[in-house]
């Protein structure tokens, strides 16, 4: 693995300066190892969030100790780069990660903190929103607008089968409780604080 130092020389071979204007960035990308001290730290910072994160923390451009003004985007490019050979998405990590059961495990709340789940205070959630259904639509018509939410390489991944099943049985969930709530007389849509 390239040390932040090295990153820096080869900033100042392609834009000048010092190793000094160029350090903290590449420092800032392989902080990570602190975490874990294998290749594996890059999942953390190393792809196209990672560089534009480096320029809101670092700031749009850098004023090289030359004077010259450059993009963050451009160093911060460059050590993603040298270390993989080009600019990943988030996406393309987490597409590697090993799905392990304890990851989609998450406690149903709901009932302890919420004593009536079709009250007033229930929000519909934000992604059965983005189906677009009318309230009459049909299950069928539920599942293949939950299918489309998800980019077709997600909707390929055998490894995600299970969380995209649970996912199917929520906006089902979401359906029934906004048709509840309309044979009730309830709103429907997010309800805003005041």
């Amino acid at each position: 693995m390239a040390h932040p130092y090295h990153h820096a020389l080869s900033s100042v071979k392609k834009w000048g300066g010092t190793i000094d204007d160029y350090l903290s960035i590449h420092e800032w990308f392989d902080r990570s190892k602190e975490i874990i001290a294998t290749f594996q730290h890059r999942a953390l910072r190393h792809h196209a969030e990672g560089v534009f994160m480096a320029e809101t923390i670092f700031g749009k451009t850098l004023t090289l100790s030359s004077g010259r003004i450059i993009p963050t985007r451009w160093v911060a490019e460059q050590h993603v780069k040298e270390d993989l050979g080009f600019i990943p998405s988030f996406a393309d990590w987490a597409k590697s990660i090993r799905p392990e059961p304890w990851m989609g495990r998450t406690q149903r709340i709901e009932r302890e903190v919420d004593p009536d789940p079709a009250g007033p205070a229930r929000m519909v959630d934000s992604s059965y929103l983005l189906l677009g259904l009318a309230p009459e639509a049909k299950d069928a018509d539920v599942v293949r607008a939950s299918v489309l939410l998800f980019h077709p390489t997600v909707r390929r991944e055998q490894q995600l089968r299970h969380s995209r099943k649970r996912f199917y049985r929520h906006m089902l969930a979401e359906h029934s409780a906004v048709r509840r709530r309309i044979s009730q007389g309830l709103p429907t849509g997010p309800v805003v604080a005041e």
